[in-house]
């Protein structure tokens, strides 16, 4: 038990940390940038990423549809074989690398600025071929994963998933996002009973 408990509280407590080291050292400037970037956003977000990046993009861009940012996860794998056609000037691609080398981001951000789109960065290598590519670089580093081995991305992942949360609802309260349009786009499950039974 006690085995258990320390193993839980300590992963907990790295992972909380992460996010508070995050919001000390965070560059405003960059965040300010993308803020913008998704209240001025004509056409779509997509974002993308491999493995559990990937699985953090899609999150991500499930919250932005949440707060009427059309949003989408963009399968790196798919662009490079012609799912590429769906991105067009206007809109912006988010790319999630922890290392900024991923050879299926990487090979996506040209093609992808040939055709109009503003490209975002997110990885903790501000010097990578993947932020030194894109237009904007927002870094996003922890000082270690709860693991013994310091190699699941965990801490990590939360931590970028914690930071797109922030600037998600940033951009709704900067848009005037209401809770009636809430409403609208959100009318299932326990959500949406809150929202229709409060009007």
């Amino acid at each position: 038990m006690t085995f258990v408990k320390d193993s839980i509280k300590n992963t907990l407590q790295v992972e909380g940390e992460a996010i508070l080291h995050m919001m000390r050292n965070i560059d405003m400037a960059v965040v300010e940038n993308i803020v913008q970037l998704f209240c001025d956003c004509k056409g779509k977000v997509f974002v993308t990423g491999c493995g559990t990046s990937g699985a953090a993009a899609k999150k991500i861009a499930h919250t932005l549809c949440c707060v009427n940012r059309p949003a989408a996860y963009l399968n790196p794998t798919d662009a490079v074989h012609g799912g590429l056609g769906i991105v067009a000037e206007g809109d912006v691609i988010v790319f999630l690398s922890k290392g900024g080398a991923t050879k299926e981001l990487t090979s996506l951000v040209e093609a992808s600025r040939s055709k109009g789109a503003a490209t975002i960065a997110i990885t903790e290598k501000e010097n990578s071929q993947l932020a030194n590519d894109c237009d904007i670089c927002l870094k996003i580093q922890v000082e270690k994963e709860p693991d013994q081995f310091n190699m699941l991305a965990t801490a990590s992942t939360l931590t970028v998933v914690a930071v797109m949360d922030a600037i998600a609802i940033c951009v709704m309260e900067k848009t005037g996002f209401t809770k009636e349009a809430f409403g609208v786009i959100h009318p299932g499950g326990a959500v949406g009973e809150r929202l229709l039974h409060n009007k």
